[in-house]
């Protein structure tokens, strides 16, 4: 989810079902449509200028939005972003590229939570996710961290988070990078939201340990009135009431 367009991630998100294990839970098997009820897409500054009006009245109701990345970038339009999705009534989420490999995990989410990604009981606000993925800079596909010290880094940034804004961070990943880099670490799932990045018509297998989906990003090519290019395009796993309901923690 770093750049729209990457190639890395479109690799990896083909290659996804091959190298899942067969032994994880399946859910959802039929279409995107049918497999959840409220739509959303995702963006960063790679999007541009956002007609957030047009937005909502495609028919998006909610909204990821990058808000940060390692310990110092900010991007650009997130501050646009945040406030005019709310303004449209769209239900949004600031969300941060993870670099484990330069710097714990409780700076980075310090630095989300002091640069957007905070919380409150508006309705439409959710929670902050935290997009822990392929490496796309040097130092290898895991950071060249081993699955203990990944996991270490990945709960080191959730407790922080949670201790800063009391409600428990998405988890945006694929089946492949998470089982390979945590070593099939199925330990946030009891607390935290999955949102699953695989481009495809079902989400196949997910995450081991994950008993379903919350989120689905299920293309990087979509289109959505307002915004001009490709957009990832989302699901949330449940009618709008639901989403409501987790942004208010309740």
């Amino acid at each position: 989810m770093l750049r729209t367009r990457s190639p890395l991630r479109r690799l990896l998100a083909a290659g996804l079902a091959a190298l899942a294990t067969a032994a994880v839970t399946l859910v959802a098997t039929s279409g995107p449509a049918a497999a959840a009820t409220t739509p959303g897409i995702d963006v960063s500054h790679w999007q541009g200028s956002i007609n957030w009006t047009s937005v909502r009245n495609s028919g998006v109701q909610f909204a990821f939005i990058k808000a940060t990345e390692g310990t110092s970038y900010k991007d650009p339009n997130f501050n646009a972003n945040y406030v005019n999705a709310y303004n449209a009534g769209v239900i949004r989420g600031a969300y941060h590229f993870a670099r484990p490999n330069i710097s714990s995990g409780a700076v980075q989410a310090n630095y989300l939570a002091s640069n957007g990604g905070a919380w409150s009981a508006d309705s439409r606000t959710l929670p902050a996710a935290l997009d822990v993925e392929a490496n796309p800079y040097a130092g290898g596909y895991c950071y060249g961290l081993s699955t203990t010290a990944m996991r270490n880094w990945i709960q080191d940034f959730l407790n922080t988070y949670r201790s800063r804004t009391g409600r428990y961070a998405v988890i945006y990943t694929t089946t492949s990078w998470w089982n390979q880099c945590t070593g099939s670490w199925s330990g946030p799932w009891a607390n935290h939201p999955l949102w699953l990045a695989r481009w495809s018509s079902t989400p196949g297998a997910l995450p081991a340990g994950a008993p379903f989906w919350s989120f689905w990003q299920y293309t990087d090519s979509g289109s959505v009135s307002g915004i001009s290019g490709g957009v990832d395009r989302n699901h949330w796993n449940g009618d709008r009431t639901r989403l409501i309901a987790l942004a208010n923690n309740t």
